[in-house]
């Protein structure tokens, strides 16, 4: 079954504010002496073209028989892209799609899921794990550079309303910080899940943080959401305080002592030298709705899939008394 291309309303409005400056400079491109440039500026115009288009595949290959509920399996994971080397690529996502298999997960939260000319990563994941899917380009652009990353959603349960929003501020046209949002039809009821990718700059990550609970809120209103990503900011920086007292954060909730770091920086002898938390899946529930049941981190024995470890999280509806 092949994906959707779907526009989403209002993203792509930030495109409309370079509209008169692209003008300005494919009338000054169009003087015989500087023509040799459009190619160029092409690539540059699809780089910087914000994100408005998500590819949608709403139905899974195969949904599962039992549809009485058990509860929820989410992994929330940064793929690693690792543009422009790509390094042992397709064998570090057959070993994130065992661990996949292995953990039997029914959501993925996503970043850095990279497509290239000759290959997309969303459709091999698609094909390989039978799920559905939603996924936005983040940066790069596949026609004007050949390359370009970004979020995605799969489900083993329908899916469908997906969401998109910028966190960044338009200005920034080189590099976009985006959150992906889409509802799962699960047989434990609808649940709306987001996937985030939030900036590397201290302030403009704290400003995207703030953004991103506003968004989910209005997106999200009186219902239950999870949001989950690479946050990119360890768990003492006050924006993760506040989105901890906004929100659950489930990893802490099941293990308020335990090391959490996701992501390390080594020295070239292999040492390393940075540990940090910055990968997290969320639970924003105005009612305690879900009860969580298991909260880890995980790797993948031997072929690692990423620089960043996959984070899981276990839900189960709380049934109310009738």
């Amino acid at each position: 079954m092949a994906a959707k291309e779907i526009q989403i309303e209002g993203v792509a409005e930030n495109n409309k504010r370079h509209t008169g400056v692209n003008r300005i400079l494919h009338k000054l491109l169009s003087l015989p002496w500087l023509r040799s440039l459009l190619p160029l500026v092409r690539r540059v115009e699809g780089v910087i073209e914000a994100p408005g288009v998500v590819s949608v595949q709403a139905i899974p290959k195969n949904i599962p028989r039992q549809q009485d509920c058990k509860g929820l399996t989410i992994i929330s994971a940064n793929m690693w892209h690792d543009w422009p080397q790509r390094r042992r690529f397709e064998q570090r996502l057959e070993a994130f799609a065992n661990l996949v298999d292995d953990h039997k997960a029914d959501v993925l939260l996503l970043q850095e899921v990279a497509r290239t000319t000759n290959f997309w990563t969303d459709r091999w994941l698609a094909k390989r794990l039978g799920m559905a899917y939603v996924y936005s380009r983040a940066n790069g652009h596949l026609k004007g550079v050949g390359f370009e990353e970004g979020l995605a959603v799969f489900s083993r349960y329908p899916l469908n309303h997906p969401v998109l929003h910028q966190l960044s501020p338009a200005e920034n046209q080189f590099v976009h910080r985006m959150a992906l949002g889409t509802q799962i039809d699960s047989p434990c009821g609808n649940l709306l899940v987001f996937s985030v990718h939030l900036s590397l700059s201290g302030k403009q990550n704290a400003n995207e943080a703030v953004r991103l609970t506003n968004w989910v809120q209005d997106v999200s209103g009186e219902n239950s959401a999870l949001v989950g990503g690479d946050f990119n900011a360890g768990e003492h920086s006050m924006q993760i305080k506040k989105l901890q007292k906004n929100w659950m954060d489930t990893f802490r909730h099941i293990n308020p002592f335990t090391d959490g770091a996701t992501h390390e920086l080594h020295w070239p002898w292999g040492r390393p030298f940075r540990r940090e938390r910055l990968d997290y899946i969320f639970l924003k529930a105005k009612m305690k709705r879900w009860q969580v049941q298991d909260a880890r981190h995980l790797v993948t024995l031997g072929e690692q899939h990423s620089d960043h470890r996959a984070v899981l999280l276990r839900l189960a509806p709380i049934r109310v008394p009738i």
